[in-house]
């Protein structure tokens, strides 16, 4: 007598079942990328409203001050200029607190390592930073670098808190933990230039300058 063995059927996927999840991650992928690119372009559009709006108040400090900025104004005559020396970037927007109003728009929207103040006391601190100051601009150099996303990388390596000098040959590009390596400058007639890593030494370059130094925070 003959036993029937029932035959199991191989557990996969059919072809046209391959082809249905393909179609569906397609799809998402499709749906999903829009939103991504339009939330980085928010982000970036914001970051380049704060600068503008910082490079705006640096302006009217100026105004009060012989028209000049808060890093080439001595301590004794209500500037910055011997604290941000040292690498003290808080100082610098301590002494325009008045003028910015608000610390909000001193952190950019896609920096995640800093957090935004709600006020100039003492809890704000270089954590409620995410831009540099430019220790070399002046009024009277409309193209000088003001500050900027302080997210760099210097010979490889993130750079760190203090005062840097970036000569025209320095190896220095963005980090990828922003703008997706791309950043903001802000420059002393207020203006703002999104800037790719390939043209971000040219900005240092066209300055005229051997040397500009910048506060990173």
């Amino acid at each position: 007598m003959k036993v029937r063995v029932a035959k199991r059927k191989t557990a996969g996927l059919t072809l046209i079942e391959v082809v249905v999840i393909i179609a569906v991650l397609a799809l998402l992928v499709a749906m999903l990328l829009p939103a991504l690119a339009a939330k980085r372009s928010r982000h970036q559009f914001n970051c380049v409203n704060n600068l503008r709006e910082v490079g705006l108040r640096y302006q009217t400090w100026a105004g009060d001050y012989g028209d000049k900025y808060p890093m080439n104004v001595s301590v004794e005559k209500g500037g910055a200029m011997e604290l941000v020396a040292t690498g003290n970037v808080v100082a610098v927007f301590q002494v325009m607190s008045n003028e910015l109003g608000t610390p909000k728009i001193l952190r950019c929207a896609d920096d995640l390592e800093h957090l935004a103040a709600t006020n100039f006391d003492s809890t704000f601190t270089a954590k409620n930073l995410s831009y540099f100051v430019g220790l070399s601009a002046q009024t009277t150099s409309p193209k000088s670098i003001l500050g900027g996303d302080a997210n760099f990388e210097l010979g490889g390596r993130a750079v760190v808190s203090g005062v840097h000098q970036i000569g025209t040959n320095a190896m220095i590009f963005w980090s990828h933990v922003r703008h997706n390596r791309q950043g903001n400058i802000l420059f002393a007639d207020a203006s703002v230039q999104f800037v790719s890593n390939s043209n971000l030494i040219l900005q240092f370059f066209q300055t005229g300058l051997a040397t500009n130094r910048l506060a990173i925070p």
